[in-house]
């Protein structure tokens, strides 16, 4: 057992210095302050206040707002909290680097642990900044992590595009299936050329999602996009079965962010 351990930190430890040869860092955040997240690097969206917006949610989300984003101990913590006073039973928040990190192709790694319990939906993932082949899903999506609290040793690993989306049941992915997913740290990233997008969990690739094509209806993953970490409350695959009220706080850890460009 011991030989295996070594083993397998000795393989990990090869991953990470192949990674490091072959991208160089050029956006990230460690975590290494108190208080709100950095505004030179994040923005608030709110777009998913709208009861007529996206997976009918339960969750309100707010803007700069301690109670629901604050980074402490070296981590950022988006926390899901049921409140009084909002115009949705829950609160939340939904963090963004639109305009202020948007790339085109690269590594994206996020060192997380996901929020957990019954209802809950926390989501490392990315939109395109411009639109360029129309609103969703013609200008793609790309999950680099999905997590429901119903399922709590399952991950999920998707794309969505106009030709395959879950409108259509026709989106690409994979679930993996991982026992202490909400206990545990763990490294969610991608790594996104011209061809392809592979998906990682700790330098395990879990799933490649390969160009079929250049038409944008099957590939429309060559344009800029950002990076969006939020924790969703309900909704039509969050919420399938409820919501246990004792979950709450819920909270999402996120200990760094960190974005790679290739080497030239």
């Amino acid at each position: 057992m011991k030989q295996l351990t070594i083993f397998l930190f000795a393989a990990l430890l090869l991953c990470s210095c192949q990674t490091k040869l072959k991208y160089e860092l050029v956006w990230s955040d460690e975590f290494d302050y108190k208080g709100l997240p950095d505004g030179d690097k994040w923005d608030f969206d709110t777009i998913g206040n709208s009861w007529g917006w996206g997976n009918k949610e339960l969750q309100h989300y707010t803007v700069a707002r301690t109670e629901n984003a604050r980074v402490e101990d070296g981590l950022l913590m988006i926390t899901a909290l049921p409140e009084d006073g909002f115009p949705k039973t829950y609160t939340s928040a939904r963090l963004t680097t639109k305009g202020k990190g948007d790339w085109l192709y690269g590594r994206v790694e996020v060192r997380a642990k996901v929020a957990k319990g019954k209802g809950i939906w926390p989501a490392i993932w990315m939109l395109p900044t411009e639109n360029t082949y129309g609103p969703w899903p013609k200008s793609g999506e790309i999950d680099i992590m999905e997590h429901v609290g119903y399922e709590p040793d399952s991950l999920y690993f998707t794309v969505h595009t106009e030709a395959f989306n879950h409108t259509l049941g026709t989106q690409k992915g994979n679930a993996v299936y991982l026992p202490d997913a909400e206990d545990e740290f763990y490294t969610y990233a991608i790594e996104w050329a011209a061809d392809k997008c592979d998906f990682f969990i700790d330098e395990r690739k879990v799933f490649t999602f390969d160009k079929e094509g250049d038409a944008s209806d099957k590939w429309p993953f060559d344009q800029p996009f950002h990076l969006l970490l939020n924790v969703a409350i309900g909704g039509d695959w969050g919420g399938k079965y409820g919501v246990d009220e004792n979950i709450f706080p819920a909270t999402m850890e996120v200990d760094y962010v960190r974005v790679y460009k290739q080497r030239q």
